[in-house]
């Protein structure tokens, strides 16, 4: 899967993600850091890869229709994460990727939990 990693995933995630095969690139190996949400989805859009983030601006289908993109997941962790949260949420995510493609879906992944939201109107 073809993956970019918003800047505010750590390199664990980066590392755990292509251990298991996956295509990744992040905003900060391309110098995107701090760019608006705007650049951050385009970028996604051009390259063809599902955007991977914290940022639940992401979420809202009507700011970022997500039949538009590859994929948008949002990493929903709890008010006051470990760093083993995230990665278990990351393991929920990459058992989620074995099975399914997220191309224009919204999903919001908990750990052992994915939401999944796709436009009605999605071809």
């Amino acid at each position: 899967m073809r993956l970019k990693l918003d800047e505010n995933l750590g390199r664990q995630v980066v590392q755990l993600l292509r251990r298991r095969g996956h295509d990744v690139q992040t905003l900060p190996e391309e110098h995107l850091c701090a760019a608006a949400d705007e650049v951050v989805i385009q970028t996604c859009r051009t390259e063809r890869r599902c955007l991977v983030t914290l940022d639940l601006d992401f979420g809202n289908p009507l700011l970022f229709a997500p039949r538009d993109y590859a994929g948008i997941v949002v990493l929903r962790l709890s008010r006051k994460p470990s760093p083993v949260d995230l990665l278990e949420t990351v393991e929920t995510l990459i058992s989620a990727l074995s099975r399914e493609d997220p191309g224009g879906k919204l999903w919001i992944v908990q750990k052992g939990r994915i939401r999944v939201y796709q436009d009605p109107r999605a071809d």
